[in-house]
């Protein structure tokens, strides 16, 4: 019966989750970033030649990513649909495994109410519509979590492989994925001390260091350009005052995007509007709030860690290129938690003052869909008018690709 539940989950998930990111999908954003550009160069680049762990195109990409993007416009061709393709494609897989994780949290119907919040969001929906990495980093970080809370619920140590193995890939994936590989290894250290099994350490670590050798072979050769352009503090024509008002910046800024004021970049959002809308900035806060009071949770405590590190790489960057929905686009899992542990909480409350648990679950059901309907309305209806003007590029991807200078009007 409990692998029945769990089937039909996924199947409904994944109808849903296809339903609305294909919804429009050649047209909302109709035409092209000039970043989305230069990944079909960067792509195309490694056509017919030796495997390369890293390019300097597009001011530098590991390039696993891109490999899985070549494979897409040899299949479908050089178009907005195979550009586009594979960052849907993994957007659906997040949202199948963040529901395999949350049901290792949570019982009944909530992992599965959880996940419809995961996927409505306007955050993730954006990016899971144009050809950016952030939904394969996603996902790969997600199914790393997924093996290593698998591994700690089961004992069995092949998933601790598949952990590492997946956190291996998250560093040959999107930079700010670099340092995610600290979470697993954080609360599996602490498990095998626990138990003083440390050889289990091997199991992650080892598969670990051999998926990430190719990328490191080749920074320890070479240095690492996105980087070096974007870690503030170590510029060092700024002085230590003008350091730390830029990390004051971006952590105010950072904080404020949930509530106040988001991303002002219109891909990455609808200028200036916060990250969250009044319902889920009101259950996030409630939900953290009732995390951090109850850190002795083996899963607050991790969903917390995740959710700092998260934010960790936008934190490092120029202050002026904050608040950034981009850099921070993992923090979604955490943040739906903490919505969660809010509304898991509340049911469970509201249930001991009133025996009619059916009519709380209706109300809350019917304030969660005016959320959903909000989000999707504001996104469809309202961002999408402002992706004419974001992505500014007009010409067809195949033709794009050709001109040396691809903002020229198309005639």
């Amino acid at each position: 019966m409990k692998l029945k539940n769990n089937l039909v989950g996924i199947v409904l998930l994944l109808i849903i989750s296809s339903l609305l990111i294909f919804y429009q999908f050649s047209q909302i954003p109709k035409y092209l970033a000039f970043d989305e550009v230069e990944f079909t160069k960067l792509a195309l680049s490694l056509d017919g030649k030796p495997y390369t762990s890293y390019s300097l195109l597009a001011t530098g990409h590991s390039t696993l990513y891109f490999y899985i993007l070549l494979a897409s416009l040899k299949i479908f061709g050089v178009n907005i649909f195979a550009l586009r393709f594979p960052a849907a494609i993994f957007g659906i897989l997040s949202v199948i495994m963040f529901y395999l994780i949350i049901k290792i949290v949570f019982q009944q119907f909530f992992p599965f109410l959880f996940t419809l919040i995961f996927l409505s969001s306007r955050w993730f929906l954006n990016f899971s519509r144009f050809a950016f990495e952030p939904t394969f980093l996603l996902f790969l970080e997600l199914t790393s979590i997924y093996f290593l809370l698998r591994s700690i619920d089961t004992s069995k140590y092949w998933y601790l492989i598949f952990s590492g193995i997946f956190a291996g890939l998250v560093f040959n994936s999107y930079t700010p994925g670099r340092i995610f590989f600290l979470l697993p290894l954080f609360f599996l250290t602490l498990k095998t001390l626990q138990t003083l099994k440390l050889y289990k350490l091997t199991y992650f670590i080892i598969p670990f260091l051999i998926t990430i050798t190719p990328l490191t072979s080749y920074l320890s050769t070479h240095k690492e350009t996105r980087i070096n352009q974007q870690f503030f503090l170590r510029n060092s024509e700024m002085i230590i005052n003008e350091k730390a008002n830029g990390l004051w910046h971006n952590i105010s800024s950072t904080a404020l995007m949930f509530f106040t004021k988001g991303d002002m970049n219109g891909r990455h959002n609808y200028p200036g509007k916060p990250a969250l809308n009044p319902v889920l900035g009101i259950l996030f806060v409630a939900g953290l709030i009732v995390s951090i009071k109850n850190i002795k949770n083996f899963y607050n405590q991790f969903f917390l860690s995740y959710f700092f590190l998260s934010l960790f790489p936008a934190l490092m960057t120029y202050p002026w290129e904050n608040p950034n929905m981009l850099r921070t686009f993992t923090v979604i899992p955490s943040v739906v938690y903490f919505i969660g542990v809010a509304i898991y909480n509340s049911c469970a409350a509201a249930s001991k003052l009133y025996h009619k648990k059916i009519i709380i679950y209706y109300l809350l059901f019917i304030i969660l869909l005016l959320s959903s309907a909000y989000e999707l309305r504001t996104y469809f209806k309202y961002q999408s008018k402002v992706f004419e003007s974001s992505f500014e590029i007009k010409h067809p991807l195949e033709k794009a690709i050709r001109l040396k200078n691809p903002y020229e009007k198309n005639k």
